[in-house]
Formats: C-alpha cells, sequence, structure tokens
C-alpha cells in the first residue's frame, strides 16, 4: 500500500509558547502534518510562505505588524490550505464562516486540530482544490456586506454565490435550501442557525425555520398572524417570537 506524503505545514503565530504547544500537539495527535517552517509576524510570514510554498499553514489572526488577512493579501499568487487560529472575535469569526474557513479557537482543543488536519487532508487527498483565501480577502475589501461571497458546502463539494443573490433561505433538518434570485435553489450541508450567526444585514431571521434577504420583502400583511410577500411572489410567515424586531426592522426603514 502506497504511503501517503506528509502534508507541508508552515506556523505563523507571535507567540513562541504557542508555536512550541502546536508544534508538539501536531507532531503527537496529527503525524500527518510536517511542520517546515515557523514565522512569528506578518512581515517574515509572507516571504516565508513564498519561498517554501506549504499545503497548509496555521495562521494566528491577531500578530505584530498586521493581520492573518495582511498576510493572505501578500500571498495572492499562492494556493495553500489554511487553519486559522485566533481568540474569540466575532467579525474575524464571520469573516471565516462566510468563507468556509477552517479555524480554531485559544486555547486550542487537540479534538478541534485533529478535526480541521482530517479535513484539509482529505481535500488534499481527493484533490479538491478550492481558493477560500482568495474569496476571503476579497470580502474584507468590499466595505457592503451584501457583495460579500459566501461559500455553500453542498452535497457535490463547495459554491460561491454573492449574499445579493440571496433571496431567502429555509431550514430543511439538517440541511438549508438557499433560494436565489435566478429561482435556482441549493442545499447546503449546514443547519439553518449556521446562518444566522454568519449572514449580516440584510438577512433577518422572522421564523424558526427562515431567514429572509429584507431587501427582497414586497409587502407585510398582519392577517393570519403576519407574513410577508416577497419579490419572487413567496409568502413567508413572521412567527411570534421574532414579530417585534421585524417590525421594529420595517418602520425604521
Amino acid at each position: 500500500m502506497e504511503m501517503l506524503q506528509k502534508i507541508r505545514s508552515v506556523i505563523v503565530e507571535d507567540e513562541s509558547a504557542a508555536r512550541e504547544a502546536l508544534k508538539n500537539y501536531l507532531a503527537k495527535y496529527c503525524p500527518a502534518v510536517e511542520v517546515i517552517g515557523e514565522a512569528h509576524d506578518c512581515k517574515s510570514a509572507v516571504p516565508l510562505l513564498h519561498e517554501l510554498e506549504p499545503q497548509l499553514v496555521f495562521l494566528d489572526v491577531e500578530m505584530p505588524y498586521g493581520n492573518a488577512f495582511d498576510v493572505l493579501e501578500g500571498c495572492r499568487d499562492l494556493y495553500f490550505e489554511t487553519i486559522f487560529v485566533t481568540a474569540f472575535s466575532e467579525y474575524s469569526l464571520r469573516a471565516l464562516n462566510q468563507s468556509a474557513a477552517y479555524y480554531l479557537l485559544k486555547p486550542v482543543s487537540i479534538e478541534e486540530l485533529i478535526l480541521a488536519v482530517n479535513k484539509v487532508q482529505q481535500h488534499i487527498i481527493n484533490r479538491e482544490i478550492f481558493n477560500r483565501n482568495k474569496i476571503l480577502v476579497e470580502n474584507l475589501r468590499e466595505p457592503k456586506p451584501e457583495k460579500h461571497q459566501v461559500i455553500l458546502p453542498t452535497l457535490e463539494g463547495f459554491e460561491v454565490i454573492r449574499m445579493e443573490d440571496i433571496i431567502r433561505l429555509q431550514g430543511n433538518g439538517n440541511f438549508t435550501d438557499i433560494y436565489l434570485k435566478d429561482k435556482s435553489k441549493k442545499m447546503v450541508c449546514r443547519f439553518l442557525k449556521h446562518f444566522s450567526e454568519i449572514l449580516p444585514f440584510p438577512f433577518v431571521r422572522v421564523h424558526k425555520s427562515h431567514i429572509i434577504n429584507f431587501h427582497c420583502v414586497k409587502s407585510y400583511h398582519k392577517s393570519s398572524g403576519g407574513y410577508v410577500v416577497l419579490d419572487d411572489g413567496t409568502e413567508i410567515e413572521v412567527s411570534t417570537s421574532y414579530k417585534d424586531d421585524f417590525l421594529r426592522l420595517l418602520k425604521s426603514q
């Protein structure tokens, strides 16, 4: 049986103790990973990544002389998988989730580390080359959230769409059905709750099973408990638990 090649990896982290801990975790629990280089800030990371051209980078989000996104901006011509390592930041986590990126919260959990490495390894084995980094950088450079791109994990792989092209989302068990303005539908391998956490306004949750694009609301009707009519003619119930927030939003526009 042919042995799988190790995943050539670089750690970019400003704290030496954190670098050593991650290296030890990888050596003990992730034997598929070979650490071929380390960098302690953004300035040293960019030339190092160009020199070594790794397959995987463990990238701290906040560092001296910039952040992880500055590193990615400086490596736009390279392709590598990235596992971000971050202290909690709502903004950075939303950006990472929109780009279907892998990330680990500090302090790093061994179980989460193993899971993230296994996912990256499967992509490499299956040759599922997909440049999440490029999309993440483009989103961060775009000031209008509705023009951001979101990466959707589907049963067939991944698809990239602009948020402004989404008219509504509907929970479907373990999946979410996403309805687009061109009348197509995408079945995505995520719970609806995932999208309620990562999609910014104009996306509004109006029901336990529905998120709508507020800019696509054609009218609101008080009858039958309250419902909205969207631009595509779909009628969506506004449930009691979400109604007050929705009506306040409606009046403020």
